[in-house]
């Protein structure tokens, strides 16, 4: 067997184990952590188009969730649009707001521009949080939006299981990381490597640096808002501080360092990290210890920053080769 054909293989096989995971898993509540992992996974790979191949680092991308998730309720309770519709108009929505934030930042450089996306992002979650209504539009301030239960249906984006959300998580994720590994492989992911990397050569070699980092912002901002509309629909509940608050947007970008940033692998391996040990220190711990999973993130954020600052993801791909490397040494 070759390595081609054993990567295949190996990938084929994570392929079929995800999809029919939910015919194993009988508890609705490990079938959430399953769907939480794979929507912090889409979201932290949307953020690494920008965020890792870019070369900066925002720290503010929860405000393009929260531009996902309140277009579309807004427009499916006050003007009866299905949300599938109010996805599309949130990730354009948020894709203009991103390239409006990036214009005028994207001179800056290091903690200047994740000081400006942390400063947007929580000036929207504070004037949300103080708006009632705006006009015909109701934000409801720190209140939130309840998403009433309309039934069963494609149209309302709403499912009495929990299998119909896993399976458009998990398709909007291997969309997203093929996405990715397009971009990687095309002109657009060499020039922002460069512009990431050694900004000031790549411009005097001609590329246009902040016009490709504009169109991944761009472009990460409309995959984001598509997420956001999802977790709406999953939850049916969602307020200011819990979708445009730091704790998100921090935990984004948390699991692309940890993962690797940069890296496509890197998101996914982030998420598999830190999502699982979320949920059950939230489930077991947080009456007793609230906040304790962002103390974890910290701490192991430290570690590895210490011992792999390029995130997990090289150490596991370096043994992967090693053993691929032997399996088909031996297979020849």
């Amino acid at each position: 067997m070759s390595r081609k054909q054993l990567d295949m293989t190996l990938l084929a096989l994570a392929g079929l184990i995800s999809f029919g995971l939910p015919l194993l898993i009988e508890s609705p509540t490990y079938l959430q952590i399953l769907i939480l992992l794979f929507f912090y996974a889409y979201l932290t790979t949307s953020w690494n188009l920008v965020g890792g191949f870019a070369g900066v680092l925002p720290l503010g991308h929860a405000v393009f969730v929260g531009i996902g998730a309140y277009t579309s309720t807004i427009l499916a309770l006050q003007f009866n649009l299905s949300p599938w519709f109010g996805m599309l108009v949130g990730g354009m929505v948020a894709a203009l707001v991103g390239v409006a934030i990036g214009k005028p930042t994207f001179r800056m450089r290091g903690a200047y521009f994740a000081l400006c996306t942390i400063a947007f992002s929580e000036g929207v979650r504070v004037m949300i949080e103080n708006i009632d209504s705006l006009g015909p539009i109701k934000f409801n301030g720190p209140r939130g939006l309840l998403i009433p239960l309309k039934g069963e249906s494609f149209w309302n984006y709403q499912f009495m299981h929990k299998e119909p959300y896993y399976y458009i998580i998990l398709t909007m994720l291997v969309l997203v990381l093929a996405l990715t590994w397009f971009i990687s492989r095309s002109k657009m992911g060499y020039y922002l490597a460069a512009g990431g990397d050694e900004p000031d050569a790549a411009q005097a070699l001609g590329v246009d640096v902040a016009k490709y980092k504009l169109i991944a912002l761009g472009l990460s901002s409309f995959l984001t808002a598509l997420a956001g509309t999802f977790y709406a629909q999953l939850m049916l509940y969602f307020y200011p501080k819990g979708i445009l608050g730091l704790d998100l947007s921090f935990e984004i970008a948390f699991i692309a360092l940890i993962g690797g940033r940069g890296m496509i692998a890197g998101p996914l391996i982030g998420a598999l990290v830190l999502r699982p040990l979320n949920e059950f220190t939230r489930i077991y711990l947080s009456n007793q210890l609230p906040g304790l999973h962002l103390v974890i993130f910290g701490l192991i954020l430290i570690l590895v920053m210490l011992f792999q600052p390029k995130g997990l993801t090289l150490p596991l791909t370096r043994l992967y080769d090693r053993l691929a490397s032997k399996i088909t040494t031996t297979g020849a």
